[in-house]
């Protein structure tokens, strides 16, 4: 049963976006279907998992009724401005419609160049679509709003990268792919016109609340900046560094998206980097929140011309929203530390013993993920050792929980560990069992891939026969930094 696509986005103006020719894979093959997934978004496993289905996953041949196109889109990049991006090494299938009533966008990368590749290949390699499938169904165990993986491909050709690298595309699921960038590219290229169409097609799909509002523009803003500030709190709540937090990066339905020098901080550090290219730490862990309002304070240049009846009120708005970020991002944030340190009600001092959390973190040298994995346990009851001997500096670790302690006092009983327990992932995608996977498939071996698939897919459960996963990596497996693949 052949995809039925029911196209939306081809409908605007062929300014959005460029047809794209087809380039055919030498030697296509299924690496991993996500039939979950594919069944949820009403495809038919066994055809995509066919040779006609392999075809279309990889970008080589498509069935009839599928027009494939690449989007445009402009963007700050570290920030510096780039007019014309684009999907320069992907195309959109189409939208499918889920069981659930949703629609979804069915997106390709790696597939081959296009109208945007600006003299690239177009091409990915296996290891980065290996990565981002991991990361992103992690992401969504945890539940964080993200794009997912519907399947990996290998095309059967050598890529050159660091190296001849086996050639494979990614097939994405996302809510959209539209972008702050998008917006970007018309305000660059001075069509009103175009935003006007755009904002309008975004309210339609995303925001239709925002149709009735007083001023629908100032609307959406608000609707994408609070789904951005709940999912950057989300980030930095399980560790996470997304790496390139660029406005062509920034989903305007309120997903991740482009999982390239992403990781998982192990030993924490609020200043923390990982990609290769951030060499100032603009996309450092604790600079995200700031970096997230800058990129949306970027769609409201966009959208001025709908913000106010005089550019000054809609400046003058625009700015004021700075603190309305604020807000939302401080509560998410809060309301999620709290839950992973036990408390149970929202009191005074939650936000000092946060900071507090995270000096002793810091100065401790302390693994973030298994700090709350054993902190859970603690209070659940069991021996606070374990807890202490993952500070390089114990009366650090001394001196936090008896402010932990009294903290718990003053909020009093219930069932804090079941909280903590579901705020506080036992598993996650530690760099180094990624790189070991990705090594692994380079080499003809999956199993270290599907090994880790399976135990994210159960972040939050004992799995203790998989024990050895929830350990940082020894002193020679640190991974100290990660690179976009392209």
């Amino acid at each position: 049963m052949t995809p039925r696509f029911d196209t939306t986005y081809r409908q605007l103006p062929e300014v959005f976006y460029a047809p794209v020719d087809l380039t055919r894979a030498p030697l296509p093959a299924l690496v991993r279907l996500n039939r979950a997934l594919a069944e949820q978004l009403g495809l038919d496993p066994e055809w995509l998992a066919s040779s006609e289905g392999i075809a279309m996953l990889s970008g080589s041949t498509m069935p009839p009724s599928v027009e494939p196109l690449a989007m445009v889109y402009a963007g700050h990049q570290f920030g510096h401005f780039n007019p014309r991006l684009g999907d320069g090494r992907a195309m959109l299938l189409g939208e499918l419609v889920g069981r659930d009533g949703e629609r979804y966008d069915l997106h390709l990368k790696g597939s081959g160049p296009t109208a945007f590749s600006r003299r690239g290949d177009g091409k990915a390699v296996l290891g980065p679509v290996l990565r981002e499938y991991i990361v992103s169904e992690a992401m969504h165990a945890f539940g964080v709003p993200t794009t997912r993986t519907l399947a990996a491909v290998s095309t059967g050709e050598r890529v050159l990268r660091n190296g001849l690298e086996p050639g494979a595309v990614l097939a994405r699921v996302a809510r959209s792919h539209v972008r702050v960038g998008t917006f970007q590219y018309f305000l660059g290229q001075d069509d009103t016109a175009a935003i006007d169409r755009l904002a309008n097609y975004v309210i339609d799909r995303h925001y239709p609340e925002a149709r009735e509002a007083e001023q629908p523009y100032r609307a959406l803003w608000t609707c994408v900046m609070e789904r951005q500030a709940d999912l950057v709190a989300h980030w930095m709540a399980l560790g996470f560094i997304h790496g390139v937090m660029n406005t062509d990066n920034t989903q305007i339905a309120g997903e991740t998206i482009d999982y390239g020098p992403c990781a998982f901080m192990d030993t924490f550090h609020p200043a923390k980097v990982f990609s290769s290219i951030d060499h100032g730490g603009r996309y450092a862990w604790g600079n995200q929140p700031n970096i997230a309002i800058w990129n949306l304070l970027r769609l409201a240049e966009t959208l001025l011309h709908g913000l106010g009846t005089r550019k000054e009120d809609a400046i003058a708005w625009a700015e004021a929203q700075v603190d309305a970020f604020r807000a939302r991002f401080d509560a998410a944030f809060t309301n999620r530390f709290r839950r992973k340190l036990g408390l149970l009600r929202e009191a005074d001092g939650h936000d000092a013993l946060v900071d507090a959390t995270f000096s002793a973190l810091t100065e401790g040298e302390v693994d973030f993920t298994l700090f709350f994995r054993t902190l859970t346990q603690v209070a659940d009851g069991q021996d606070e050792a374990p807890l202490r001997e993952l500070f390089a500096k114990r009366p650090v670790a001394d001196m936090w929980l008896s402010r932990w302690r009294q903290q718990l006092k003053a909020d009093g009983d219930g069932d804090r560990a079941e909280v903590m327990r579901a705020e506080n992932p036992i598993f996650i995608p530690r760099n180094h069992r990624i790189e070991e996977a990705i090594a692994a498939a380079n080499a003809g071996e999956l199993a270290p891939f599907e090994r880790l698939l399976e135990v994210l897919a159960k972040p939050f459960s004992e799995q203790p026969e998989h024990a050895e996963l929830e350990r940082p990596p020894a002193p020679d497996e640190i991974v100290h930094q990660t690179f976009c693949g392209t």
